[in-house]
């Protein structure tokens, strides 16, 4: 995830709060292409409400942990704001203490843990990411730390 500005721009929240696109964050869900596309479909279709990040995201992008209550705007491959979403909930845990709920909220079919952990390792260890991080080396194991939110769409764009 990004902290950069999107376009500028008011909406109307669910309290009839006025929201300045131009002062959210943006999240932007995997990397551009099918991965993205796939995760904001699922975000839209209201079966993603949980994400996961690597801890050393954060540690190296030198960024504080989200706050829960945070309102961001949710980008397209395109780059283009799809919605805005409320965080719910932010967990630091170790991989190995995710669960199935966690896994199934994820919104990209996993019925467990396990199937969750095993397309999560393949992502995090893939060259892209790994050059995103500046560590070729990273492993994913039992004790590696993550970030679990859990939020909600507040807005369709």
């Amino acid at each position: 995830m990004t902290n950069s500005r999107p376009e500028s721009g008011d909406i109307t929240g669910t309290q009839n709060d006025a929201i300045d696109l131009a002062n959210l964050e943006r999240d932007e869900y995997g990397f551009p292409g099918p991965m993205r596309d796939s995760l904001v479909e699922a975000i839209l279709k209201g079966r993603k409400t949980r994400t996961t990040s690597l801890l050393a995201e954060y540690q190296h992008d030198h960024e504080p942990l989200p706050q829960v209550g945070k309102l961001a705007v949710v980008v397209d491959s395109e780059d283009k704001p799809v919605c805005v979403t409320r965080l719910m909930e932010v967990k630091v845990c170790k991989i190995s203490d995710i669960t199935d709920d966690h896994a199934r909220g994820e919104g990209e079919g996993y019925s467990d843990v396990a199937g969750w952990r095993k397309a999560h390792e393949l992502f995090w260890e893939s060259d892209e990411f790994c050059e995103e991080l500046g560590d070729y080396n990273f492993k994913v194991n039992d004790e590696t730390k993550v970030v679990c939110e859990r939020f909600s769409v507040i807005k369709r764009l």
